[in-house]
């Protein structure tokens, strides 16, 4: 077997186990680290920047030694710990943040509506004035609960693999989030109506 044959190590990487065969750029040269992590991330997706190589227990950081320095030779076992660089969880992380804002933009219309009801059952309105300004306030808050309806949709139609596990938790997260804020709308809703019927309540007694 020529120097330039290089030489086969099994990388283990989570549950996954692949034979590798690393061999040097140079035909003569032995091959180095470097030349064995290069072909890690062809083999299995991590990037070199997210890879930590470890070889009987002992993490290999210099990446111009030859693997025999290291002290590996044919046959042996490499862990490989990192992620797959994965530009499509990446994408998939984006829009949950843009999904985010969208949320937190549509949770400050619930406070504002939950304000000005807040200033109505405090009597700051000119009584005839308040059935229109309920009226208003309903129709926003119903707007309101309907975005947040779209925002779970979207979420729900976004492709999540398992292996997906940071965009699954941060899914879980806004989802949990979103949910909360229409039972809040729900809230809302309740009092917007108890108001409107104290008022009509008023109005007929003031009608008889």
């Amino acid at each position: 077997m020529g120097s330039n044959d290089g030489l086969v190590v099994t990388i283990t990487h989570g549950s996954e186990k692949h034979k590798l065969q690393v061999v040097a750029k140079e035909e003569h040269d032995e091959p180095t680290l470097q030349d064995m992590a290069l072909s890690v991330e062809k083999i299995t997706g991590v990037p070199l920047a997210s890879q930590k190589l470890i070889y009987k227990g002992k993490s290999l950081k210099e990446m111009e030694q030859t693997l025999s320095s290291l002290g590996i030779k044919n046959g042996c076992k490499v862990m490989l710990i990192g992620k797959k660089n994965c530009p499509e969880e990446e994408s998939e992380l984006k829009k949950l943040k843009d999904l985010e804002k969208s949320v937190e933009q549509i949770a400050s219309k619930l406070e504002d509506v939950n304000k000005e009801l807040s200033g109505i059952q405090k009597g700051f309105l000119n009584k005839s004035l308040q059935v229109e300004a309920l009226g208003k306030l309903e129709k926003r808050i119903k707007t309101t609960v309907e975005q947040f309806m779209k925002i779970l949709e979207q979420i729900d139609s976004m492709s999540m693999p398992e292996h997906f596990s940071d965009c699954r938790m941060k899914r879980k997260g806004l989802v949990k989030k979103v949910q909360g804020l229409l039972a809040q709308c729900d809230t809302v809703e309740g009092n917007i109506s108890q108001e409107m019927d104290k008022l009509q309540c008023k109005n007929l007694a003031l009608s008889k």
